[in-house]
């Protein structure tokens, strides 16, 4: 159920891995597109990355899509081949080494964590704010916080928002966000994904306790988990993670959704 003062109706679908449609009031965000066929194999040199899972929606049967939210260009389960394609004509906002990688693109913007950009899509404006990311060492990353004037304000007096925290380990100066925002929607990567090191395999993403303890020094009133079960180097599936969430007192909260069916959350 939307807080008070929230004025918006936002739907989600999720197609796979960390690929999903936010859509607020009829403006259609995709996160991280994914769309080449499963069982694709990608050489990243230090490890091989092959998917396991189908995404749910093809490109052909996507509704239009009106802005891009990218985590990080230069993996392939956050942007593939297929997915590239998405990118030409509209809105994409990610890193700004991302923005430099995908030039000539004149509506690639670039975000830095705290950084706020205007957006204005469909006579509606939107603010988006970076988030800070620690995923595969050396490399950018970042999340999304999306507020509109619609969302309305919390009881404290903060922006209500909607959080997509892009593929990212548990780092305490996120738990910054409480003090800016009153998160209504965390939409959160899981998968408990390593990366091989010279000293030994390092975590990447969050794992179900991890996003526990993220979810609530944030103090989300809403959790879609997405960014699991799809490739071979996620480590923990999403049965564990529900059941890491349910022993956390967070069953009401969480929200897991059928891949390619439109589900209303608020």
């Amino acid at each position: 159920m939307a807080p008070s003062g929230f004025q918006s109706k936002v739907d989600m679908t999720f197609i796979g891995t960390a690929t999903a449609i936010i859509s607020v009031d009829g403006i259609n965000f995709i996160t991280d597109p994914v769309f080449d066929q499963v069982g694709t194999t990608y050489d990243m040199e230090v490890v091989t990355l092959e998917s396991v899972l189908p995404p749910a929606l093809g490109l052909h049967e996507l509704p239009p899509i009106d802005v891009v939210l990218l985590s990080h260009e230069d993996h392939p389960d956050n942007l593939d081949t297929s997915g590239r394609t998405l990118l030409n004509g509209r809105p994409v906002i990610t890193t700004p080494d991302g923005a430099k990688n995908l030039k000539p693109r004149p509506a690639v913007h670039a975000i830095n964590p705290w950084q706020t950009l205007p957006l204005k899509i469909g006579g509606k404006a939107f603010s988006i704010t970076g988030t800070p990311c620690v995923h595969v060492p050396g490399g950018e990353t970042t999340g999304f916080i999306l507020h509109a004037e619609s969302f309305g304000t919390s009881l404290e007096g903060l922006p209500n928002a909607i959080y997509f925290s892009g593929d990212t380990i548990y780092i305490e100066e996120l738990a910054q966000m409480r003090k800016k925002f009153h998160i209504v929607l965390a939409v959160i990567n899981l998968g408990g994904a390593t990366a091989p090191t010279p000293d030994g395999p390092v975590p990447i993403t969050l794992d179900g306790k991890s996003a526990v303890k993220l979810v609530q020094d944030i103090g989300a009133e809403v959790v879609v988990p997405i960014h699991y079960d799809s490739w071979k180097h996620f480590n923990e599936p999403s049965t564990e993670s529900s059941k890491i969430f349910v022993e956390a007192g967070l069953k009401d909260k969480v929200i897991w959704l059928e891949p390619g069916v439109v589900k209303n959350i608020l």
